[in-house]
This record gives C-alpha cells, structure tokens and sequence, in this order.
C-alpha cells in the first residue's frame, strides 16, 4: 500500500509538475506572442513615419520644382518681353531714321526743282533778252 500511496504521490507530483511547465511553457509563448506583436507594431509604426517623412520630402521636392519652373517662366518672360522692347526701340529708330531720310531727300528735290526752275527762269531771260537784242538792232 505504502508503494501505492508512494506512487500514487509521485503520479500527483509529477501531473502537478506537468501541469506547472504547461502553465509556464505557455506563459512564455504568451509573452513570446506580445513581444514579437509589440516588435510588428513598431516596425509597422517606423514604416509608417518612414512614408509619411518620404511623402513629405515629396512634396517639398514638387514645391520646389514648381518654384524653379514658376522663377524660369518669369525670368524667361523677362527675357521675352526685354526683346520685345528692345526690338520695338530698333522699329521705332528705323521708322524715324527713314522718315528722316525721306524728308531730307524730298528737301533735296525740292531745292533741285527749285535750282532747275531757276535755271529755266534765267534761261528764258536771256533768251528773251537776246530776242528783244535782236529785234532792237537794224539787220546789217
């Protein structure tokens, strides 16, 4: 009886003892269970920042492309419109240089028409003045 009681206390024992390591096998699969979900969660939070830091350096990246592209469009008006004044000042420099060309050359026929009249003038003269001579002076 004695090695039944014995045995019967160290089945017990040994139950109670299986029933222990369960208990802690399972505590330490729980515990491996919360670490590992608590790892997942902050690689999932660092992924997280990480897109949201990429995100935002993406658009700070497009901003700054918008500003250079808005400064080469302005600075490329500029130089347009720089063109554009410089090549109405040639128009208008042109323009008044013919017009000033045209009246000196319409000044120059006029004083030539006015010379030729002159000519003509004293030319009738004084061919009328050698016919008025001639009609003068008895035939020889």
């Amino acid at each position: 009886m004695r090695d039944q009681k014995n045995q019967a206390a160290e089945e017990a024992e040994r139950k109670e003892k299986l029933v222990e390591e369960e208990s802690a096998q399972l505590a330490r699969q729980q515990a491996r269970r919360q670490t590992d979900l608590a790892k997942e969660q902050a690689i999932q939070k660092e992924q997280a920042a990480k897109d949201a830091k990429r995100k935002e350096k993406l658009v700070e990246e497009e901003s700054a492309q918008l500003a250079r592209q808005q400064a080469r469009r302005q600075t490329d008006l500029a130089k347009e419109q720089a063109i554009q004044k410089e090549q109405a000042a040639k128009d208008a420099k042109r323009k008044e240089k013919l017009v000033e060309e045209e009246s000196a050359q319409l000044a120059r026929q006029q004083a030539r028409r006015q010379t030729d009249l002159a000519r003509e003038q004293a030319i009738a003269e004084d061919q009328e003045a050698r016919r008025r001579k001639a009609k003068n002076q008895p035939p020889e």
